[in-house]
């Protein structure tokens, strides 16, 4: 996480400085807030990546000196075969075109379709509890 973390604080750093750069050259309101609450948003996830890298055993991303064979094993679960995220991508451009074309009955419709797939996808693979 800290490799991740550098990377967001570099990229803070460019905005900001960007920000300052752009408000005395430019003196345009508009850009100026853009390019600060980019900075503010790129400061929130490199906080949080460095709150996190403090908490978290070192990973072989972080250490320098680390080989390819460290990073081997289990990176986790992967479903095989799954058709939610087509679901979700379907849902995810009806509501887009929804919401370019401003029609709300759709838009209702969209966001409906989006919970009932985000939440197929969630719980795919949870079982019940075993009863005793």
């Amino acid at each position: 996480m800290k490799v991740e973390a550098k990377i967001f604080h570099i990229c803070t750093s460019f905005f900001f400085a960007a920000a300052i750069l752009y408000g005395l050259w430019a003196k345009e309101v508009v850009g100026i807030v853009g390019l600060t609450l980019t900075g503010g948003l790129s400061l929130i996830v490199g906080s949080y990546f460095s709150f996190v890298a403090r908490r978290v055993e070192q990973r072989p991303e972080d250490n320098p000196d680390a080989e390819v064979s460290d990073g081997a094993g289990e990176l986790g679960f992967f479903s095989p075969g799954s058709y939610w995220p087509v679901g979700v991508a379907a849902s995810a451009a009806l509501t887009g075109f929804a919401l370019a074309f401003f029609h709300i009955w759709l838009l209702v419709i969209g966001i409906v379709l989006i919970l009932l797939t985000v939440g197929g996808l969630v719980f795919e693979y949870h079982t019940q509890p075993d009863k005793d």
